[in-house]
């Protein structure tokens, strides 16, 4: 059994997600102690919780310690089936992070499967709905696993409520990796404002100012489509589309925060993005090592890519990555961006 210290690297819910993910994907069983051992509430939380019961189904596991505000954690899977699943955060947490818990085991299996997930769609600290269709499931496809996103309803903090689809094609035969180490020439921009249940004064001025700040046309700026019932909740997306990768980086409103403060940050972000040479933002460069690795050890083919920034987040996916799967994670500061390669074990 692999035993893992959750409270290592930034000792957040990553460590858990990864775990239960190569678990499955490996059939190696895990122990895990001192669960978010780095979070202001440690343990298991509902989200937690929700990854933790979905691995258990979609691959008949042994589960020990599956209870909320559980800091330890036994995961023992069995076979991994593809099928027709539904999970239920049943809370505003996000259920964007249960999918990517089970989706490389699911996109390893036999067949297709259909995933209904509910719960929180858009969530800080979490990759929004729009980032998995726009930025990580068109590189999951490049890799040779196919997926088809569908969005049925917004979900904000606190009310959650969201819901959308995955289907998930099984692609273990076809996984093939690839380098991504620069992102091409420049495509499009663009901005969505989605906020559902708010003033519509609230949308023009975080657009207004965000065209402001990043020298952009009209016709950039869209206010999407949402419906009143789906809300309250704002969040403001600028999507970058390079030939070889696509970024979506997103600032969310709250109470006492204005929308010019919102349309700020999120041009500050974007800019940083800009100035880098690195293919991949912090949080893409995050979460795309976990699938490539695996394609690189099924097929023994090393891969590389760049990114803007090595978050700890990254940092911490690379430790229990290497603790599942015989590959080596080497990572090369230069200039201007910072270069991961994958080489099998």
């Amino acid at each position: 059994m692999i035993e893992i210290d959750g409270s290592q690297g930034e000792g957040g819910g990553q460590i858990l997600r990864s775990a239960l993910a190569l678990s499955m994907c490996t059939g190696q069983a895990f122990a895990l102690t001192r669960i978010r051992a780095g979070r202001s509430k440690p343990g298991l939380m509902r989200q937690h919780l929700t990854c933790v019961h979905a691995a258990s189904e979609i691959s008949s596991a042994q589960v020990e310690g599956a209870e909320l505000n559980s800091q330890a954690l036994q995961f023992t899977p069995g076979t991994v089936r593809c099928g027709s699943y539904a999970f239920n955060v049943g809370s505003a947490g996000s259920c964007t992070l249960v999918l990517q818990t089970v989706w490389p085991a699911l996109m390893l299996a036999a067949g297709e499967s259909r995933v209904q997930l509910r719960g929180g769609t858009h969530n800080p600290m979490a990759p929004p709905f729009h980032f998995l269709e726009r930025s990580y499931a068109p590189l999951l496809r490049r890799l040779g696993a196919p997926v088809q996103l569908t969005l049925q309803r917004h979900g904000f903090y606190p009310a959650g409520g969201g819901e959308f689809e995955a289907v998930i094609g099984g692609a273990r035969e076809a996984l093939t990796p690839f380098d991504l180490n620069e992102r091409g020439s420049a495509l499009e921009a663009y901005a969505d404002c989605l906020a559902p249940a708010l003033p519509s004064s609230i949308a023009r001025r975080e657009l207004n100012k965000l065209a402001a700040l990043m020298a952009w046309q009209p016709e950039q700026l869209r206010q999407a489509g949402v419906r009143q019932n789906e809300g309250p909740g704002n969040a403001l997306l600028g999507t970058l589309v390079h030939e070889q990768v696509t970024e979506v980086f997103t600032e969310f409103g709250e109470k006492g925060v204005t929308a010019e403060t919102v349309a700020t940050q999120l041009a500050q972000e974007m800019r940083r993005y800009q100035s880098s040479d690195g293919a991949l933002g912090p949080h893409l460069a995050d979460q795309w090592v976990l699938p490539l690795a695996l394609a690189v050890h099924l097929r023994g083919q090393p891969a590389s890519y760049s990114c803007t920034e090595l978050t700890p987040h990254a940092l911490s996916n690379f430790a229990v990555i290497q603790s599942f799967l015989p590959v080596r994670i080497t990572t090369e500061s230069g200039a201007n961006a910072h270069r991961v390669r994958i080489t099998p074990g």
